[in-house]
């Protein structure tokens, strides 16, 4: 299979940084001109917001690039869009004027629109306030739809992506309404999925639809030209469950303390204790580790494995929360040496860009 996927983890940061995030600039400069051009501040604020507060969001996705071989660049168009359109929406329902779950279903139909290149555009936000934001949007859907167009094996992959869409979706309405509604929502969607992943919580479910790697991972075998229903099904279970819950995990551990001061739902905070979040966030590491064997590029799947890990437990953050010390240590020992070479060189980056 042919792509440009670096054989060692230096040669993979090197190219990171000389390559990839210079484009992943470009595209989001881009972006950030189109949101401040929005005409309702409320839509502008917060378009202006997930891109100044969430880029490392799109940096990481972009990695993904990689295995799209030539078309590296129209990887990183249609990651930095998708990641765009999921970050805005998360920020819109999270700060909301609204607490309406018709509202926030209407909002994410703009993501399966935007694996789905034969649907039209539509109104995203009739059920709301705020109107106004000059196509940004709508044409972020158009940029993802335009990418895919130009994928001839899409149908043989688009069931997989919009499942993983599907559960996306279904969690940012769920978590976003009324608060006394949170719990039994999330609580009685995965009673619908129990039986498929019975190895899970409702709160470990929930944090592994949260994320877009399937996605991305997906879309970028498919730009190489190297996608087949036996790939797509393999990457499928590879991600999901344990991956993408081993990325949102490690989202929302950094996160405790924040969440915590501003009120925030953490999954973190359903474990009955310390010792319980740290056996299942190794069993995590040791589940995705199993599970991406059987990917081709097996090398490229565990060092994004290995790079989450280093990437969220080098985050500033961390260093303030005195009494998960402990937790950390454990997990970067767990996940070997390229994991501490990952965190020990996102440290330094952090420190040379003035955020640690």
């Amino acid at each position: 299979m042919s792509t440009n996927v670096p054989v060692s983890a230096p040669l993979l940061m090197k190219d990171v940084y000389k390559k990839i995030f210079p484009e992943v600039n470009n595209q989001l400069n881009y972006w950030r001109e189109r949101a401040s051009q929005i005409p309702n501040e409320e839509l502008r604020t917060q378009a202006l917001a997930s891109i100044k507060d969430k880029k490392f969001h799109c940096q990481g996705g972009s990695v993904y690039s990689f295995l799209a071989g030539e078309q590296w660049q129209e990887a990183i168009r249609f990651i930095i869009a998708y990641q765009t359109i999921s970050d805005y929406l998360d920020n819109l329902c999270d700060r909301s004027t609204s607490l309406d779950p018709l509202d926030f279903r209407m909002l994410h139909q703009s993501m399966e629109d935007a694996l789905t290149p034969e649907n039209p555009i539509q109104t995203y936000y009739q059920y709301r306030t705020e109107q106004e934001d000059a196509d940004y949007l709508q044409d972020l859907v158009k940029t993802c739809q335009s990418v895919l167009r130009t994928i001839e094996q899409h149908s043989i992959f688009q069931p997989y992506l919009l499942e993983l869409e599907r559960m996306y979706s279904d969690l940012q309405v769920h978590k976003h309404v009324e608060h006394s509604q949170r719990i039994p929502r999330l609580e009685n969607w995965f009673e619908q999925h129990r039986d498929k992943w019975p190895m899970l919580t409702w709160y470990e479910f929930a944090a592994c639809t949260g994320s877009t790697l399937g996605i991305f991972c997906l879309v970028s075998y498919g730009l190489n030209n190297q996608m087949t229903k036996k790939l797509a099904e393999q990457i499928f279970s590879s991600y999901f469950p344990f991956l993408q819950g081993l990325h949102i995990m490690l989202d929302y551990f950094i996160d405790q303390q924040e969440d915590e001061e501003e009120g925030d739902l953490n999954f973190c905070n359903y474990y009955a204790n310390q010792q319980k979040l740290e056996d299942r966030l190794i069993y995590f590491v040791e589940q995705t580790n199993q599970q991406i064997q059987q990917l081709p590029d097996r090398s490229f799947h565990e060092m994004v494995q290995n790079g989450l890990v280093g990437l969220y437990l080098a985050d500033p953050k961390v260093k303030k929360m005195k009494d998960v010390q402990p937790i950390v240590k454990k997990l970067i020992q767990v996940s070997g040496r390229k994991s501490q070479f990952f965190h020990w060189n996102i440290r330094v980056y952090n420190r040379l860009v003035g955020k640690g």
